[in-house]
């Protein structure tokens, strides 16, 4: 171990030791494969090429996404098949096996918007990736999430061609969120006017329970809360519209207030990163480097396709003869799902609470196996009732062998961890969640885990750099459930990971405190005034001093000096009988 890391262990000895496939389908088209794990990643932006979009394909091309939409005028001036081969090519073109396209109006500025059909579909074909040729209308899955592209540059009114066939698609889908994408927005502050003519197509999308709209034309960003076709706020079952026209293509300025605006931008350029799952939505816009505005907003999809209103996820478990253990059981969509178990092996009991769980929501389910309980793995099934309807999931139940282990978290389930109310640290506070990689002279956050796909991690976040989603402003920490140590000598181990900024001084740390009857700091990593790179490594503690004792995990990390980077991750805390 490098002389840098310093260690402490007051009263305790320390020793150290040593994606999913996710498909993207278009309706009538070819599938491609996305990486993914239980979440998605589609990013895009509109208003894109001349010669100024290669800093934002480099943001699209970091964010690995599983699809990229564009919301229209992709390529300047006039979207003729030489402005595609010239600006866009070299820049976005590298994505044509992800994208998803729309047509603005300067593709229109070509004849029947001869050059993007051209380009995306090939010279002369009439089907293709973006849609069939002088309709452009077409729908693509990912996830759990249904797309639709839509062309604002041909009739959108009640009865058209375009909004029959939006009602029907939309009908059709058994995902259950939503989101569409075309040029011209219905809501805008900036130097266009409102296209009123699109509110055909947002009655089609409100009435069908669609979660996101996205769209170009003015170029700059906007968010706006959800709200009905009539611009009147509606926080149940209203549309979010974001319009992120920052594809490259130089400013429009904001000529006007609206109302439900949220957030705005009119000199910074970026695309919309979705982070995407079966019950809702992160977005936020990335800046292309040496740009400091960003977003970040989440919602909750409306779950219109899930069937019958709700439906059930259930996380494998593993009970030792003669202890217990939990699980989680999801509810998605909506209702009040009355749940039950069958299938229980012999000398396994359970309990579920809360039930009935109320959608989207999720139930504890405590499993406690008898001293004779035969070690093996059952599939035990979950049913739900609801509204008249019954769903069922299934989850593997395993039966181990008696356990050494007192307590053992992957931070795979919630199991009672809390972030300190007295923290004061303004971004970078600690979470459990999936995390994204940073790096800066080397890993900072890693974007692994040491088993499953979460764990405690300090703003899972990676941004437009390293230190976007770092601790910055102060101290952020996180406290474990009760843990009852047994007599003899309890042993604690965790994995952990710090990376820190060069300018990262003694005031900036990491740091793991057993709190019992008295605090014992076992261990601490403070800056250094050099890189220090993230790796996982594992540490290991005696806890004799504590046997017998009730005892609780304090998890810290800080920027405590002027602004450095600091970034932390814990997985895997077990603590043994010894």
């Amino acid at each position: 171990m490098d002389a840098k890391w310093r260690w402490w262990a007051a009263g305790a000895a320390l020793c150290l030791v040593g994606g999913l496939s996710v498909a993207v389908g278009v309706h009538g088209g070819a599938v491609a494969q996305g990486r993914g794990s239980a979440e998605v990643v589609v990013v895009g932006a509109g208003d894109i090429c001349g010669s100024n979009c290669k800093q934002t394909a480099d943001l699209v091309k970091a964010a690995n996404p599983a699809a990229v939409f564009t919301t229209g005028d992709n390529a300047y001036d006039n979207g003729a098949l030489s402005d595609y081969r010239t600006y866009y090519e070299p820049a976005w073109g590298q994505f044509r096996s992800l994208i998803k396209p729309t047509p603005g109006n300067h593709e229109y500025q070509t004849s029947g918007a001869a050059g993007y059909w051209d380009y995306f579909n090939g010279v002369g074909n009439n089907n293709g990736v973006a849609g069939e040729r002088g309709k452009g209308y077409y729908s693509w899955d990912v996830g759990d999430w249904h797309f639709v592209a839509l062309n604002s540059n041909i009739s959108m009114s009640a009865g058209s061609a375009q909004e029959v066939w939006l009602r029907n698609d939309l009908k059709a889908t058994g995902k259950p969120c939503t989101a569409a994408y075309f040029h011209h927005p219905l809501f805008t502050r900036g130097s266009h006017s409102p296209t009123t003519t699109a509110r055909p197509i947002w009655q089609a999308l409100y009435d069908n329970k669609a979660d996101l709209i996205l769209n170009g034309h003015d170029h700059n960003y906007q968010r706006y809360a959800p709200q009905r076709p009539d611009g009147t706020a509606d926080a149940t079952n209203g549309i979010r519209e974001v319009l992120v026209g920052t594809g490259g293509r130089a400013f429009y300025t904001f000529s006007r207030t609206m109302p439900n605006i949220e957030a705005s931008n009119d000199n910074t350029y970026g695309i919309l990163k979705l982070t995407l799952s079966a019950t809702g939505y992160r977005g936020q816009f990335v800046p292309v480097a040496g740009r400091t505005f960003t977003d970040d907003f989440s919602g909750a999809c409306k779950q219109k396709g899930t069937t019958g209103g709700f439906s059930l996820t259930a996380d494998p478990a593993t009970v030792a003869p003669g202890g217990s253990t939990t699980t989680k059981v999801t509810v998605s969509g909506t209702g009040s799902a009355n749940l039950s178990l069958s299938g229980l092996p012999s000398g396994v009991t359970a309990s579920i609470q809360p039930n009935p769980v109320t959608a989207p929501g999720a139930a504890t389910v405590t499993l406690n196996a008898a001293a004779s309980a035969t070690p093996g793995t059952t599939t035990v099934t979950v049913s739900g009732t609801a509204g008249g309807q019954t769903k069922t999931t299934t989850f593997a139940l395993t039966v181990g062998s008696p356990s050494s282990d007192v307590y053992f978290d992957d931070f795979e389930r919630d199991t009672g961890w809390t972030v300190g109310a007295s923290d004061t640290a303004t971004t970078g506070v600690w979470e459990r969640r999936d995390p994204e990689a940073t790096a800066e002279n080397g890993d900072k956050q890693l974007g692994t885990t040491t088993s499953g796909s979460n764990s405690l991690v300090t703003g899972r976040l990676a941004g437009s750099g390293a230190g976007s989603y770092d601790v910055d402003g102060g101290r952020t920490s996180m406290r474990s459930p009760a843990i009852t140590l047994p007599s003899g000598q309890p042993r604690l181990s965790f994995r952990w990971s710090v990376g820190l900024g060069a300018n990262a001084s003694t005031e900036d740390y990491f740091r793991v405190t057993v709190q019992g009857t008295s605090s014992t700091v076992v261990l601490e990593q403070k800056g250094t005034g050099a890189h220090v790179n993230g790796s996982w490594r594992t540490a290991s503690v005696d806890l004799s001093a504590f046997a017998g004792q009730t005892v609780r995990l304090l998890v810290e990390a800080a920027d405590g000096g002027a602004t450095s980077l600091v970034e932390a991750q814990v997985d895997d805390v077990r603590v043994s009988r010894g």
